[in-house]
């Protein structure tokens, strides 16, 4: 890198406000996997972790591994973890000097980066100008553009109505993509291939986005037909120096979510590498971006690469680049941000490492959110695993938070060994009392299209499970894993400590919490029953979720196959549509209201 180049870029980190500092005690405004993760590359670098947690979170895993844990109240994400206030307030209260966001929640909010610098302490992210101009998809876009990076046509801002979403289709003709503006992780992104469901699925991604990211602005692009999804991981420092850590293939994917992905990502050309390491350097120069963060992709059928977007944050995939680099991203994040050059080019990679997402969800019923009750937990050892998680045997996975359990990481010499490795780490791992994705895992590493040694036999993409897996999986049997709030069995004990008075809640005394778990296991049970039992004329949920949308009034005819009601569960929305042509009676329901696995939303006649 030239001098001129280090002056340009101090002169620019000068010009920004640019914000280095203490990171010894490190507030993570998180919860589950990630913040477990950032706990413990904390401890590692000897720094002090403080918690936060929602009302359901109150006994997870990060907050009993944090040195310290704070209340946030509430039991939604709208009202803890993405209240900056709340969040803001815990940190001065602890005495940290530091927040890092994780991943999803606030990660790629630039008003609470900025909030977090303001109130002098030190943010563990790139700057709040940055993550505007990337985390905004559509001025991702115009840097792309001005770097010569390759992309699809697309709207230059984000549109207001859905009438412009069909003018754009009218345009570049179809499959298009509605994508949320503000946020990632595959929510608040809508796929429209025929021209009539734009209203509806513009209205879905708005909501989504609205409902994961606070923000509800979405923009318009060509999407490519089958294309790979293939992505950078780097890293930037203050003084502009960027590097690649790994590529990676996240082309296995269902309702564009991620749920394998693998380092590097395979069967790529010499060029495509190339033009995929100079691309995200220049992009991520040219905004000036300090951090971890990681550069997506598209690859077509014919080797076109698009790019697609940046995500200002660490990536939930993190892990299969640091299997095979040796880097430890989260504690590059803690040296990035006291302002510690990397001191490293891009790294020489080594074998081959795959992710699987442990998610609830029931596979066999076309990946149907189920929250539930880990009853059981079995963790897969041995050569090449690793396995990142928050929960832990007895939790409740409730519907308010993200699917994700674990990640089940494993690392092999070559792409072949680590397969060989998969099917064995799967095949040890078991989980009761909840549906997961594992049978999926344990049958796709069967799979010709994913397991294949050439590039010819490699045909795995992005819409590959919704359009060319043949699902013969069975549905979950073990009930529909609804999870109904017990009644709060703690009680508010007011005591004196060195004559300060302070509130505490603890168990109920007297109270037997070890009869619960077979009285909740009998409540799914009964509630299963009763829904197997339904006679044909009603229409149930499959599902414990909130009710988003009620697309039709009593009384209405409706035909099968049309939408009687939107459900929102674990950040996913679920369209329920009529199993069967009639009239709808004794539909209730309204947005917002709650309903359980197995309940009656209407009956049809």
């Amino acid at each position: 890198m030239s001098t001129t180049h280090d002056r340009d870029f101090a002169h620019f980190v000068a010009r920004e406000g640019r914000h280095t500092g203490p990171v010894s005690k490190v507030l993570i405004a998180n919860r589950g996997e990630i913040a477990v993760r950032v706990i413990r590359a904390a401890r590692d670098e000897g720094i002090k972790t403080v918690a936060v947690y929602a009302e359901p979170d109150r006994d997870a895993l990060h907050v009993r591994l944090a040195d310290e844990a704070y209340s946030l109240g509430g039991s939604t994400a709208s009202d803890s973890y993405l209240v900056i206030d709340k969040l803001l307030q815990v940190a001065e209260r602890a005495g940290a000097d530091s927040v890092h966001p994780g991943y999803g929640f606030l990660s790629e909010n630039s008003e609470f980066a900025q909030r977090v610098i303001d109130s002098g302490l030190t943010w563990i992210g790139p700057s709040p100008e940055a993550i505007t101009r990337l985390g905004d998809k559509v001025a991702a876009r115009h840097i792309a553009e001005k770097v010569g990076a390759p992309q699809v046509p697309g709207t230059q801002d984000p549109v207001e109505s859905a009438a412009e979403v069909e003018a754009f289709a009218d345009e570049f003709g179809l499959p298009i993509a509605i994508k949320a503006a503000f946020g990632g992780g595959g929510r608040g992104i809508k796929v429209v291939r025929q021209r009539e469901d734009i209203p509806e699925l513009f209205d879905s991604a708005v909501r989504e986005a609205t409902a994961a990211f606070g923000r509800g602005e979405c923009f318009i692009e060509r999407f490519l037909d089958s294309p790979r999804h293939v992505e950078t991981q780097c890293l930037a420092d203050a003084a502009g120096n960027v590097v690649v850590v790994s590529t990676r293939d996240c082309s296995l994917q269902r309702r564009n979510q991620k749920l394998v992905e693998e380092a590097p990502a395979p069967f790529l050309s010499e060029a495509q590498l190339e033009r995929l390491y100079e691309s995200s350097k220049a992009i991520l120069k040219e905004a000036g971006y300090q951090g971890a963060g990681t550069c997506e992709f598209l690859i077509g059928t014919d080797g076109t690469i698009s790019f697609l977007e940046v995500n200002t944050r660490l990536q939930v995939e993190h892990p299969v680049s640091e299997e095979i680099s040796g880097i430890d991203l989260v504690r590059e994040q803690f040296r990035v941000a006291r302002g510690e050059e990397l001191g490293f080019d891009d790294p020489v990679l080594r074998g081959h490492s795959f992710e699987f997402r442990i998610n609830g969800e029931d596979a066999g019923r076309s990946f149907m959110p189920s929250p539930g009750t880990v009853e059981k937990l079995a963790i897969p050892t041995g050569p090449g695993v690793r396995w990142d998680s928050g929960v832990m045997e007895g939790d409740v996975i409730g519907g308010s938070f993200d699917s994700m359990l674990a990640k089940l990481i494993v690392t092999g010499s070559t792409r072949q060994q680590a397969i060989e490795r998969s099917r064995r780490a799967l095949a040890e791992l078991v989980i009761e009392g909840m549906p997961t994705v594992a049978n999926f895992h344990r049958q796709v590493l069967t799979e010709p299209a994913f397991a294949a040694e050439t590039a010819e036999d490699f045909t795995v993409h992005t819409r590959w499970i919704e359009t060319e897996f043949n699902n013969t999986l069975k549905p979950y049997d073990g009930g529909f894993g609804n999870v109904d709030a017990d009644e709060d069995d703690r009680q508010k004990v007011v005591v004196e400590v060195n004559g300060k008075r302070m509130e505490i809640l603890m168990p109920q005394l007297g109270s037997a919490p070890s009869t619960k778990a077979p009285a909740a296991a009998k409540k799914r049970k009964e509630r299963s029953a009763r829904a197997v039992s339904t006679n044909s004329n009603e229409l149930t949920s499959p599902m414990q979720g909130t009710i988003v949308k009620v697309a039709v009034k009593d009384g209405a005819k409706v035909a099968e196959g049309d939408l009687i009601v939107v459900l929102e569960a674990m950040k996913m929305e679920q369209p329920i549509t009529a199993h069967k042509a009639g009239k709808v009676a004794g539909l209730k329901l309204k947005t917002g209201e709650t309903v359980s696995a197995g309940s009656v939303i209407a009956t049809i006649k």
